[in-house]
């Protein structure tokens, strides 16, 4: 048995549901701290947070994810214990074993043959490691960064190990993501009995033409990495209940998708100016959840890439796709983020898997990446 599927196998054993990690932390942290490493928990909530760091020179590279998973659903749809890992067939089953415990397993084996061959390394080597990716997201990453902000810390290059692969492991890497930017639309009408038109103004007639508009409009042509940006309505409220009632207001929730050729302020200033154009009573509450990020062609995603063909063969594609990850929060303080991790096909699914080959295959990938980036 290889270290790293023994360490996988471990961390799939905690019973690690968002936002608790279980153990999880203190695990990595034990054998990360004979490396050298100065760890600092950073607790918000009831949310585990790791700061982990070698060195402390530029460029640090960074490593960063979750020990938190999703639900496991019905227990009796699996065909075995999702939290009691099970090797069948060469794939290791159980909750996390893509989402991402093979990951970790992998940053820390590649870090712990790193470290061992190059003691005195140049640069800093980081993780940082969070119990609430799967759940809101409020009190993980995000603070994480917010912390390495206010002291003034930067990272130079940051590998998220999200499960990126499609057919092989490291066939993809995600070098951004979309944005995600949400609304929540209340038009305004005059509520009153539906058989007299000319007492009321139905908010969802009135709305109609500037949500067709909206659904019309081209918001940009994207680039060279992403599709165009995208709106949709994700949800529609309005009525009291009764069929003979027009409804006073009509709540539309909407979102975009959009990529890094607009901004959330020019998104949110050309939705106003059509709600205006059709001169509605409206209120508009927006979120925010995740600003677009974008990685090139540079060191880390040639590094990267040379190293997986070095490991595999390959050569791999470079992906925007996909929802957001904790890649959107660490991109504030670091210019260059990828994502790589093992096949998606089973990742949130009952008898989630990975292959076992493919384990010390990402940790030989990520080694490889250390080598080129900090080596001498």
């Amino acid at each position: 048995m290889s270290d790293t599927l023994q360490l996988a196998e471990q961390l799939i054993s905690r019973h690690s549901l968002t936002p608790q990690d279980e153990g999880c932390l203190e695990i990595i942290g034990a054998r990360l701290a004979r490396l050298g490493f100065q760890l600092e928990m950073m607790r918000h909530g009831d949310v585990d947070n790791l700061w982990a760091r070698r060195g402390d020179a530029a460029p640090i590279v960074c490593f960063a994810g979750h020990t938190d998973v999703v639900p496991t659903g019905p227990l009796d749809k699996w065909n075995s214990d999702p939290f009691t890992p099970t090797i069948r067939d060469g794939l290791l089953y159980g909750r996390g074993a893509a989402d991402m415990k093979g990951s970790l397993a992998a940053f820390v084996t590649a870090i712990e043959k790193f470290v061992t061959a190059n003691p005195q390394h140049q640069g800093s080597i980081a993780l940082l490691l969070t119990s609430d990716e799967e759940g809101v997201a409020v009190d993980g990453t995000v603070r994480v960064v917010e912390t390495l902000q206010q002291r003034g810390e930067r990272i130079d290059y940051c590998i998220v190990g999200e499960p990126t692969s499609v057919s092989q492991c490291g066939d993809t890497i995600k070098n951004g993501r979309r944005g995600s930017l949400s609304g929540v639309l209340t038009v305004k009408g005059v509520q009153g009995h539906i058989a007299y038109p000319h007492l009321v103004k139905n908010p969802i007639h009135m709305a109609a033409p500037a949500i067709a508009e909206l659904a019309a409009t081209v918001w940009d042509e994207g680039n060279e990495y992403f599709p165009p940006t995208s709106w949709q309505i994700s949800n529609m409220h309005g009525g009291t209940g009764a069929t003979n009632v027009v409804p006073g207001t009509v709540e539309i929730v909407f979102n975009f998708r959009h990529s890094t050729a607009s901004t959330t302020d020019s998104l949110k200033s050309r939705v106003h100016a059509i709600l205006d154009k059709h001169k509605l009573d409206y209120d508009l509450a927006w979120e925010i959840s995740g600003k677009p990020y974008l990685t090139p062609h540079g060191d880390l995603v040639d590094a990267v890439s040379a190293a997986i063909r070095q490991v595999t063969g390959i050569s791999t594609e470079l992906s925007t796709s996909g929802g957001t990850s904790d890649g959107r929060f660490i991109a504030d303080i670091c210019p260059q983020v990828i994502e790589l991790g093992p096949l998606n096909a089973t990742i949130h699914k009952l008898n989630e898997c990975v292959a076992v080959a493919d384990l010390d295959t990402l940790s030989d990938i990520y080694h490889g990446t250390l080598t080129r980036l900090l080596g001498k």
